[in-house]
């Protein structure tokens, strides 16, 4: 009977002790003092979708637009033709619409004077002002003297209608009388006002004065109406 009382015994007593560990652990929470700590919470990372939005940028489309580069207005290219509009628009005689000729000498006090005569063979009236172009050359196209003066006078325009002409003086002095050094041309070029392509006519005057100096300057005048006084 001893033997078997004791490890009831020690059974009661193992109770009473895990009994009293409880009613201290009890107290302590009741005294709001813990021994363990508490887990820290992790931060939280907020998705999207749970009140809080994430900045985004917006791509085009969506109202917010990229800055659009000024509109570059591109003037009308010139087209084939316009060229040949403007030339029968503009009023002025064209060189491929004339006919250059030089008329009969009219000699008189020591001087040899011409007429040169510009006549409008287009289908087209055109206008012609101020001094013709004029050049003696050579049989090779080489210029024989300087360009002639221009004879002071007072311009003004001159309307050829189709198979109208205008005229211009072309005048130096004698060769004989002044004793000029001389040269007999192949032909003249004439080339209207303010063009650049001229005409050739046959020279058969004989020889025109070539050198430097008063004695062999040849002048011309500005155009006038019809073909010579």
């Amino acid at each position: 009977m001893a033997n078997t009382s004791q490890p009831v015994r020690r059974t009661a007593l193992f109770a009473s002790g895990v009994a009293l560990l409880g009613l201290l652990g009890a107290c302590g929470t009741e005294n709001g003092t813990s021994s363990a700590p508490r887990p820290t919470e992790a931060p939280r990372t907020t998705a999207p979708g749970d009140g809080t939005k994430t900045p985004r940028t917006s791509p085009p489309g969506d109202g917010t637009r990229a800055p659009t580069a000024p509109a570059v207005t591109t003037a009308p290219s010139d087209t084939a033709g316009s060229a040949s509009a403007s030339a029968r628009t503009d009023g002025r005689c064209r060189t491929a619409e004339l006919r250059a000729a030089v008329g009969r000498v009219d000699p008189g006090a020591g001087q040899r004077n011409f007429p040169v005569v510009l006549t409008n063979t287009s289908d087209r009236t055109c206008t012609l002002y101020g001094y013709p172009g004029a050049a003696f050359v050579d049989a090779s196209g080489g210029q024989l003297g300087p360009d002639p003066d221009r004879a002071p006078s007072s311009p003004g325009t001159v309307t050829l209608t189709p198979g109208s002409s205008a005229w211009a003086g072309l005048s130096f002095s004698s060769p004989q009388i002044s004793g000029a050094r001389t040269a007999t041309p192949a032909a003249l070029l004439v080339t209207p006002p303010d063009e650049h392509d001229p005409i050739e006519v046959r020279w058969t005057a004989g020889e025109v004065p070539v050198g430097g100096g008063d004695a062999s300057s040849v002048s011309v005048t500005a155009l006038e109406p019809g073909t010579g006084p």
